[in-house]
């Protein structure tokens, strides 16, 4: 039977959410303080995955200045009704759901309207669209007696589609399946007449799991399915290979199939590092509701192709080049908090990123100059050539692994008070720096490069004599160890004390290994 390997969408993009227009698949990830936001994928197959745009690609938009990595946008729902997409997000501050926001887009490549703020509490929005046109939105908030119904409530209002704006009484839903447990994630379907309350409980780590209750009407009340949770990973041993199972939203087939995607995590020794990525699971609908996995109820690496699915497509696996040859950067890097078109620039027709050196630190709640992709693969290399333009003292440029503005290590070429040039590998740690190695260079252009594995990240300076500056283990950047929801995302950045300067990178490599 031919099959497809999971992730279907590598690399940190959590909080899936899926919906299907015709032979087309549509899906919209977490994005947090990186910019532009909310990426938006596309699909015939439901296997491979391309990157369509964003949602949030204008300042005007929605700002992130000051947010934590790990805040930002959160678990949006991505819906299509009547020709006009629909995605509800969370601006996340602190921790806590801060502002809902309501887009549209006829496209869903955009562009994206102006946000509208709904009056909404809480966090994770979705929306459902009924036989009858009206649409609900649901989220979840604290509960209001958390000592009698557990911590987390969810709740569901109308969403007047015509005033864009929230409308009519607000009802209480669910408080979950596992009491002491917070409720979240809340996805409705309609199966035979009956409503489907899908949700996540047990935090996202590792006690991560899909639940769900039913009801005869939209608005409940809403009855716990004995069988909850009905997908999760927590019961299982260390040697799993997917870890973390949950935030599942489900779809349906041209061919009559329904399929989930959820997040999970693949560990290494008890530690990851890339971050909460998309998985596929087949799904079958039963009298009691949905069945995850039906035949062998765990998400596996390897999977059954979708029906209809002839051969198994071409996924993620092949080396990437990046010669930055196009109009601007691909959909696939993005920056912090804000644009970086003044700072992070391709060159038409000649090639090569431009970074113009600013005083804003990796270290800063600011806009760097600073772009970044998710890492795919454990095991990895990745490269780059850059070159610093008529350098100067306090001046450097070159490649990141970054987990977070106080955690990450960068291999950089750079500038001494005197003149001298030097590749130095520094390691930040709870915002303190530290230098790990520095080796003299002659030149203003140099190739930097990373490989990464089980064991550690190990950063070396290419050339005529290759150097090896120094070796991380691989857990300094686990979201174990740095908190937060982000996994490692592979960066070029530029820095200079004046903010004067120029860097010049004329590609960019990314070789996955075999895992």
């Amino acid at each position: 039977m031919p099959t497809f390997s999971n992730p279907v969408l590598p690399g940190s993009r959590p909080d899936p959410s899926i919906c299907r227009v015709g032979a087309d698949y549509y899906l919209v990830t977490s994005s947090f303080a990186y910019f532009p936001g909310l990426p938006v994928h596309h699909s015939r197959d439901l296997v491979d995955w391309t990157p369509l745009g964003h949602v949030v690609d204008r300042p005007s938009q929605v700002s992130l200045t000051g947010l934590d990595v790990s805040d930002g946008l959160w678990a949006a729902t991505i819906r299509h009704h009547e020709g006009t997409f629909y995605v509800v997000v969370t601006l996340a501050r602190g921790r806590r759901g801060s502002i809902t926001y309501l887009f549209t887009a006829s496209d869903p490549a955009g562009p994206w309207s102006d946000p509208i703020a709904l009056d909404a509490e809480g966090i994770d929005p979705s929306l459902f669209f009924d036989d009858d046109g009206r649409c609900w939105f649901t989220a979840c908030r604290d509960a209001a007696e958390p000592e009698v119904t557990g911590p987390g409530e969810l709740w569901m209002r109308e969403l007047d589609l015509h005033k864009k704006e929230l409308t009519g009484p607000t009802y209480a839903l669910w408080h979950g399946a596992v009491r002491g447990a917070w409720v979240e994630a809340p996805h409705l379907y309609k199966r035979d007449g009956v409503y489907h309350l899908i949700a996540a409980e047990g935090g996202t780590e590792h006690h991560h799991a899909v639940t769900a209750a039913r009801a005869e009407s939209v608005t409940g009340p809403y009855t716990t399915d004995p069988r909850s949770p009905l997908l999760t990973h927590r019961h299982r041993g260390a040697a799993e290979p997917v870890h973390n199972v949950g935030h599942a939203d489900l779809v349906d087939t041209p061919a009559g199939e329904t399929w989930a995607v959820v997040l999970g995590t693949r560990p290494t020794d008890g530690t990851h590092t890339l971050g909460r990525e998309v998985f596929l699971v087949p799904v079958e609908w039963t009298d009691r509701g949905p069945v995850f996995a039906p035949e062998t109820g765990r998400v596996g690496l390897s999977e059954r192709l979708p029906a209809g699915v002839a051969a198994p497509p071409e996924q993620d696996g092949r080396p990437m080049r990046d010669d930055f040859a196009g109009p601007a950067p691909g959909p696939e890097w993005t920056g912090l908090r804000g644009p970086v078109d003044d700072l992070v620039s391709s060159r038409p027709g000649e090639g090569g990123l431009t970074i113009r050196l600013s005083p804003e630190p990796l270290t800063s709640t600011g806009t760097p100059a600073f772009v970044a992709r998710p890492q795919r693969h454990l095991r990895m290399r990745a490269a780059a050539r850059v070159r610093l333009i008529a350098p100067g003292p306090g001046q450097e440029a070159g490649l990141v692994v970054f987990q977070n503005d106080r955690r990450h290590a960068a291999l950089a070429l750079t500038v001494d008070s005197d003149g001298t040039r030097q590749v130095v590998l520094t390691a930040v740690e709870e915002g303190i720096s530290t230098r790990l190695g520095a080796v003299p260079v002659t030149g203003t252009e140099v190739v930097l490069a990373v490989d990464s594995d089980e064991s550690a990240y190990t950063f070396h300076l290419e050339g005529g004599a290759r150097s090896t500056l120094g070796s991380i283990e691989r857990p300094f950047f686990s979201t174990e160890r740095a908190g937060g929801f982000v996994g490692v995302h592979l960066g070029l950045y530029g820095t200079s004390g004046t903010g004067e300067g120029e860097a010049h990178v004329r590609w960019f490599e990314y070789v996955p290994g075999r895992d």
